[in-house]
């Protein structure tokens, strides 16, 4: 049977659409949020920023700073920003320790009482290396990085441009490795939030009903509670020696579970809006197809529910470790959070206030910290507004 000129045009026609429509490539939610991101140029100079001051932070033990905890109260107490050269001398004190060892080889089954004692003088020489003390016994991992770093730069050291403190300690250094306290306070801390806040609120909206109600209210007795009581009744429970000592011989620190303790913290306002987002996809159709294949009701939760809500809980991340930041800041700035040896942002701020008088200004002690955190903070806010615009299917085409 023939067919028509007008049947074989729309034919034609529509083998052309069809041909047009199977060339089209789709674009997922996140390339398409990646693309529009791309475009927010304050969030990619955010993005930048965060890069640049996460990989300074990460790499600090490579780097050639002085130590951070290296104390001259005679010689370099309050010094200004200046460019008088540092050096560590800590390769004339290994030279020394080589000497001492090729001295015990000699001594080797020669001279027994000389051997032991040179044998004993070389392992009280490593107890007390100036690694250790300059830089508080260290973990295996940074220990490595600062080998590294002496075998690349030596002894040299980056002059005190960001001045000296009250105790004669560069606050350049102190500056870089604070950074590593207070970022890696909030990802931890956030991460803890994420994983409770997630799992807690998508438990609690997909069950509904009574369970639902019961979880909801335990969230808004936490709620009634201050945060900061919590926080200085546990940091305080923590710090007696009957319990601090047991958890050191563990290899836990009090820094350690300050960071827990933030992101139990920080989990209750995850729970309510994975809560929200659960209860109004819990009745769709793909719900229903994977009750109709068997899914579990912890599958359907896991598998299901929480990769869907992964786009507000990404938006919410990128504002909450800001504010876990400020908070560790706050908590170290009233002597409740980060303890000396260890450095953070807001001890920083902490120890520049101290010094602050009406006689005279150390405006160093106060200006780089300060600065570097308000950096960090500006750049994660940004982020996060950059990424909840370019994650809205609302604004898709603005």
């Amino acid at each position: 049977m023939s067919i028509s000129d007008h049947q074989a045009s729309e034919l034609e026609r529509l083998t052309k659409i069809l041909r047009e429509a199977h060339d089209v490539q789709g674009v997922s939610l996140w390339a398409d949020g990646w693309k529009r991101l791309k475009r927010n140029r304050a969030a990619m100079t955010s993005l930048w920023i965060l890069g640049v001051i996460v990989t300074l932070a990460l790499l600090t033990p490579m780097l050639p700073l002085q130590s951070p905890i290296f104390q001259d109260v005679k010689n370099r107490e309050l010094l200004p920003p200046q460019w008088d050269s540092f050096s560590l001398d800590i390769q004339a004190y290994d030279r020394e320790t080589t000497d001492l060892e090729k001295q015990s080889s000699a001594a080797q089954g020669r001279d027994k009482e000389e051997y032991t004692r040179l044998v004993s003088l070389i392992a009280a020489r490593e107890q007390t290396h100036p690694i250790k003390l300059y830089w508080n016994n260290p973990g295996t991992l940074v220990t490595w990085m600062i080998q590294l770093r002496m075998a690349i730069f030596g002894d040299y050291c980056i002059p005190s441009i960001f001045g000296t403190d009250k105790l004669g300690r560069d606050v350049l250094s102190r500056v870089f490795w604070g950074s590593r306290v207070s970022l890696a306070c909030g990802f931890i801390a956030t991460f803890v939030s994420l994983i409770i806040g997630v799992s807690y609120g998508a438990i609690s909206g997909y069950l509904g009903g009574r369970v639902d109600n019961i979880m909801m209210r335990i969230v808004d007795v936490f709620y009634s509670i201050p945060f900061i009581f919590i926080v200085i009744f546990i940091m305080s429970f923590l710090s007696s020696p009957g319990i601090r000592e047991p958890l050191q011989e563990n290899g836990i620190e009090q820094i350690h579970v300050f960071f827990l303790l933030i992101g139990a913290i920080y989990w209750l306002t995850m729970a309510r809006v994975v809560r929200g987002q659960v209860i109004s996809l819990k009745n769709d159709q793909f719900i229903e197809a994977a009750k109709t294949i068997g899914a579990t009701r912890m599958q359907i939760v896991f598998r299901h529910l929480v990769p869907n809500v992964m786009g507000i809980v990404i938006v919410y991340l990128t504002l909450t470790i800001p504010a876990v930041i400020r908070f560790e800041a706050f908590l170290s700035f009233l002597g409740m959070g980060v303890n000396a040896p260890d450095i953070s942002w807001g001890l920083l701020v902490n120890e520049g206030v101290q010094v602050i008088t009406v006689v005279k200004s150390y405006w160093w002690m106060i200006a780089f910290s300060g600065m570097a955190l308000a950096m960090t903070l500006f750049a994660l806010n940004f982020l996060g507004d950059g990424v909840r615009d370019a994650l809205d299917p609302k604004l898709k085409n603005k």
